[in-house]
């Protein structure tokens, strides 16, 4: 069954396969064009750098009047990032524009990377050290790259789930 979300969100995935910004991208799963998959490289000369974090972008009925969720799915540490993987970002909140497209909202989440908001921090502990000490920060930001290099393509011998 087609209906408008659906016709949206498969109109955005031709457009970002068309042009997808450098260092990210985004395709549906296999099976559902409202569930997509992406990736966010780390940025250059950011602690996040030769990072590779997966994402999911699930779409409403009510897109694009309504922003999709994203989430990490990679582990990650940051002051706007929740431990679920969620993201307090403006523009999938209160500062929604149907004219947002997917590659606008993970350049943003890449940009986010290296300007974390530490005023209105989702990860407390992340936006502390980010203010006080940036050396344990960056530490921690290390961790998280080099476990995104191991992750594996299936979680289903995952044993923390």
């Amino acid at each position: 069954m087609s209906t408008p979300a659906r016709r949206e969100a498969y109109e955005r995935f031709q457009k970002v396969t068309r042009r997808s910004p450098a260092g990210v991208s985004g395709a549906p799963t296999d099976n559902n064009i409202m569930l997509w998959n992406a990736v966010i490289f780390g940025p250059h000369d950011t602690p996040f750098e030769d990072g590779t974090f997966k994402l999911t972008i699930e779409f409403t009925e009510e897109y694009p009047n309504k922003p999709p969720t994203v989430r990490f799915v990679s582990k990650m540490f940051h002051p706007n990032v929740y431990a679920d993987g969620g993201i307090c970002l403006d523009i999938l909140q209160n500062r929604w524009s149907p004219t947002y497209d997917v590659s606008a909202i993970l350049t943003s989440i890449q940009s986010l990377l290296n300007d974390p908001n530490p005023n209105s921090p989702a990860n407390n502990e992340a936006a502390q050290l980010y203010r006080e000490n940036r050396r344990e920060y960056e530490k921690k930001v290390a961790a998280v790259v080099q476990a995104s290099w191991n992750e594996d393509d299936g979680d289903d011998d995952d044993e923390t789930s």
